[in-house]
């Protein structure tokens, strides 16, 4: 539905903002439009509507323009720093933990039940941006992101980042599915913030 591709557009460039701890000060959109607008059109535009009023962020403005073919859409999202220094990822020591705000997996699990049709709602499996969290935790942590590819890789950016490694006890780590332990932590679309 291409309510949930805007909702996704939206969600996944404000967890960038999240990772820094930043507050949103509001998107800019690249969107190419079909040459009549058609259903699919106005779906996108009822979920950037509600996945903005969700978040509070105002649309600035960008560029729409008509084409043929597939659809392009593009999201710049702007915000405000919360707290200086601005986590990075090259910020984690040698004995620092490694947390998660939330459980791996879910996004897994929509795609599945999206792709073998079983009725899954697809609203349930839309990625959240951690922007509270992330404010929250700007100022007690030495390096944060989050993670868009999967546990495992996203993790071993930090640790190349920061020039240190990183040892994941995976059985302690929060998955949607403990008996698919494995594929929760290496599929991405979560946006939990580590």
């Amino acid at each position: 539905d291409m309510a949930d591709v805007a909702w996704k557009l939206v969600a996944t460039n404000l967890s960038d903002l999240a990772a820094k701890g930043a507050e949103p000060l509001g998107v800019l959109l690249g969107h190419m439009l079909g040459h009549v607008l058609g259903r699919e059109d106005a779906r996108f535009v009822d979920g950037l509507g509600e996945v903005l009023g969700h978040y509070g962020v105002p649309l600035l403005g960008g560029d729409t323009v008509a084409g043929s073919g597939p659809r392009a859409h593009g999201l710049t999202a702007i915000g405000r720093a919360v707290h200086c220094p601005v986590p990075s990822r090259a910020g984690a020591r040698d004995g620092d933990q490694l947390w998660l705000t939330g459980s791996l997996g879910a996004a897994m699990l929509g795609f599945e039940a999206l792709r073998d049709g079983s009725g899954a709602d697809s609203t349930a499996y839309r990625p959240l941006a951690r922007l509270a969290e992330g404010q929250a935790l700007a100022p007690q942590v030495t390096a944060m992101m989050d993670v868009s590819d999967g546990l495992l890789l996203d993790a071993f950016r930090l640790a190349e980042a920061s020039g240190t490694s990183i040892a994941i006890n995976s059985a302690a780590v929060p998955v949607a599915d403990p008996a698919r332990r494995r594929d929760c932590l290496s599929w991405g679309d979560d946006y939990e913030l580590l």
